[in-house]
């Protein structure tokens, strides 16, 4: 088991005893284990039970049952309050914004027992008879409620991106002279997939893939072979014969917008019976459209005009922006999240902790962060010339002002702009609060512009094109937050933030080490809106970066 996979056990036993009424310091300490194990470094697999004792929030109790995790892959505790919880009560626990006493609540209060007698609940407007509900909270979870049963059986791309790659690895070693290729949504690299779907070109029989070790069959649905591999994922093949993949292959990758308007542009074409998916594009006479493009009908219309743009890389990103330390809410030191970036080969690093008003995420009063400048300086001369900017994740307040004092804002590198508190607002507010941050002389970056979370929680509406507008008008970047669970800005308004010149950046917002990889399933998101290494920020060198910092700075609180 992975440290993670071990440290959601122990959050969901801490909510599970929670529901039952257990004892309040025993929860706490499974919550706060749940808390260091999720930042450790060290493979919980690799350590000695006396090690793993002396993390923080852990303890020879929690230790043993670490070590049961990791050798039997089961929690005894655990499964005993599974045991007396019904799964549709663990189930809602999944649903954000309801927790274990609301789900109490309604158990005990109406006896409901699953997700769909909830909703049920909610529709008949039983829950405003319940003691802590009213009718704004059964609105906003009735909200909640469809979002979830719309996003179940859904995964983020990054849970299914190394998992679907193995699987065609190992389906190639399994079948040495197939052609074998992912395609789909996973392909394509959606922000949210629901499977893993591969093409096979093979003219023998694919009996070799089913011996219930790789994958095991599920039956046939519309020309495809549907199985499940060992961890329940639904996983989709299309069997066809070796002269027919690259046919087969592009076929089963674009979106039906995109082929439909493929279809009708060379309806005097066949392009059946092609090996190879390059000759798709060359009987077209098109040059070949990346997969992450073949969405809509935008992306054929750029092959057509020859305007296909160099899609970004991820050797193309120089700089971490977006980066948070023990200072506030991150797992890691200032110090080690400035080595990490340096190792991994970046150039600079943006550390951006949260702001006095984040008091959930121990946001820094301005006595630490003048701390923090002070071992930034120190670490910039050790690490030249790598170098840390001094930035700040300012809230927007509900006002749409600045977290700080103006003396202090004047003090940062770069500052970016985000909200965290109050998202329960209609567009109109939602886009006045966005447009009032943006027009501050001291906003660089507007950060996570809906507050989205995938799968969880939808962002906030906002009028997407005004947002844009006042960005351009007033030399504002828009972070694309690579976190797998935000991927915001949503890739489809790229093409609009490049038409009118707003650079994208791509931010990890990287709460320990490891987060900083995340930087990789922006560019993934980004690669989809069609953005080019010359319109993302952290694609400049350090030099490059700093003139723009330079450039950006107010002059006493005035226009840039």
């Amino acid at each position: 088991m992975t440290n993670k996979e071990i440290a959601k056990s122990f959050q969901l036993l801490g909510s599970i005893m929670e529901l039952h009424n257990e004892n309040p310091f025993k929860i706490r300490s499974y919550q706060n284990a749940y808390r260091s194990l999720r930042a450790l470094d060290t493979p919980l697999a690799d350590m000695n039970e006396e090690d793993i004792a002396a993390i923080k929030g852990v303890g020879s109790a929690i230790s043993g049952k670490i070590r049961e995790l990791l050798e039997t892959g089961k929690m005894q505790t655990l499964e005993k309050y599974k045991a007396k919880t019904p799964e549709g009560i663990q189930e809602m626990l999944n649903i954000k914004g309801f927790g274990p006493k609301k789900i109490m609540a309604v158990w005990q209060g109406l006896g409901v027992e699953s997700v769909g007698e909830l909703l049920y609940a909610v529709n008949e407007n039983r829950l405003v008879e319940l003691k802590g509900f009213g009718k704004k909270t059964q609105e906003e979870l009735k909200k909640q409620l469809e979002y979830y049963q719309r996003s179940k059986n859904k995964f983020h791309y990054a849970a299914l991106e190394a998992e679907a790659a193995e699987l065609e690895s190992a389906v190639k070693i399994l079948l040495p002279e197939a052609k074998v290729s992912l395609c789909g949504a996973l392909r394509r690299r959606e922000n949210v997939v629901d499977r893993i779907e591969l093409v096979i070109g093979w003219a023998g029989a694919l009996d070799a893939l089913f011996d219930g070790r790789l994958l095991e069959k599920e039956g046939e649905q519309d020309g495809a072979i549907l199985a499940k591999n060992p961890e329940g994922r639904l996983i989709s093949l299309y069997h066809c014969a070796p002269e027919e993949f690259g046919s087969k292959l592009f076929h089963q990758t674009g979106k039906e917008a995109f082929l439909d308007a493929f279809t009708w542009q060379f309806s005097s074409l066949d392009f059946k019976g092609l090996p190879e998916e390059k000759s798709v594009f060359e009987k077209a006479g098109i040059p070949f459209i990346a997969p992450e493009l073949r969405e809509q009908e935008w992306g054929l219309q750029l092959a057509l005009e020859d305007a296909l743009p160099v899609l970004i890389e991820d050797k193309d990103i120089k700089g971490v922006l977006h980066a948070h330390s023990t200072y506030s809410d991150g797992g890691h030191s200032l110090r080690d999240m400035a080595f990490c970036a340096k190792e991994l080969g970046y150039e600079y690093l943006g550390i951006t902790d949260h702001s006095k008003s984040a008091f959930y995420a121990n946001g820094l009063q301005p006595d630490r962060l003048f701390q923090q400048w002070e071992e930034i300086d120190a670490l910039n001369q050790e690490l030249a010339p790598f170098r840390i900017f001094k930035g700040i994740e300012s809230d927007i307040l509900n006002d749409g002002s600045l977290d700080y004092d103006e003396d202090i804002l004047k003090g940062f590198d770069f500052i970016i702009a985000s909200v965290h508190s109050n998202l329960r607002m209609d567009e109109a507010k939602a886009t006045h609060r966005l447009l009032t941050a943006i027009e501050n002389p001291f906003t660089r970056i507007l950060g996570h512009p809906t507050g989205r979370l995938l799968l969880s929680r939808e962002g906030y509406p906002i009028d997407h094109k005004k947002v844009i507008d006042a960005c351009a008008a007033n030399g504002v970047a828009i972070e694309l937050n690579a976190n797998p669970y935000r991927l915001d800005l949503d890739w489809s308004w790229i093409p609009y933030a490049l038409e009118k010149g707003v650079l994208i950046c791509i931010n990890p917002d990287a709460h320990s080490k490891e987060g900083i990889q995340d930087i990789h399933f922006g560019v993934c998101s980004a690669r989809k809106g069609g953005l080019t290494a010359g319109m993302c920020l952290n694609t400049r060198s350090l030099e490059g970066f700093g003139e723009w910092v330079s450039a950006g700075r107010p002059s006493d609180g005035g226009a840039r």
